[in-house]
């Protein structure tokens, strides 16, 4: 597989992570941040001077995800927020934090999940295959299979039938008319270019 769909491949988790984080969980996951991660966060946002209202904090933090998977917005964004999460599985990890077997890694999980929710356990294991580690392979298995952490299906958008277009009475008067005229146009064209030549 080339390293253009594998990057590919990461930002799509990564983005369907963030998706699946309720506004519940990302106002709460923020609120739980240290001051210079919510900062960092609210920089990201173009809000220097901050928010003032956690929920409108959200929203922005939403629109910066959705336009950042080609910019990098979404990746710096994600590790801000699970930055905690990422530092307690490193703990509890030790020396096999670098590269730990899929059961290493779900023996902590469920303490992560207790701690800091099942969105945000998802959304680092996400970033961590968006940040290349070594142990991609095994965490896009896991949240792509695992009976708990598996990231929800994406759901297909709702088809939009638009109805057939059905011009009223009078666009269709206005229509005939024209038409009409066009044909008495060109008709007065030809007699007049017929007398012009039998002068």
């Amino acid at each position: 597989m080339s390293q253009m769909k594998q990057r590919l491949q990461a930002l799509t988790l990564l983005d369907r992570a963030f998706s699946a984080l309720t506004d519940a969980e990302l106002e709460a996951a923020v609120a739980a941040l240290p001051d210079d991660h919510r900062d960092a966060i609210d920089a990201l946002c173009d809000r220097d001077d901050g928010f003032t209202d956690p929920a409108a904090r959200v929203v922005e933090m939403r629109a910066v995800a959705a336009r950042g998977r080609l910019n990098g917005s979404l990746e710096q964004l994600s590790t801000v927020v699970t930055d905690p999460c990422l530092a307690k599985c490193i703990e509890m990890l030790g020396d096999n934090s670098d590269n730990p077997s899929e059961e290493q890694l779900l023996e902590v999980t469920p303490t992560l999940v207790s701690e800091f929710g099942l969105g945000v356990t998802r959304l680092m294991l996400a970033t961590s295959v968006a940040g290349e580690a070594a142990a991609s392979v095994m965490l896009v298995r896991v949240l792509r299979h695992h009976d708990e952490l598996a990231l929800p299906a994406v759901e297909a958008p709702a088809t939009v039938v638009r109805p057939a277009a059905q011009a009223d009475d009078d666009v269709k008067a206005r229509r005939k008319a024209a038409k009409e005229k066009k044909q008495a146009d060109a008709r007065l064209r030809r007699e007049q270019q017929a007398k012009a030549r039998h002068r």
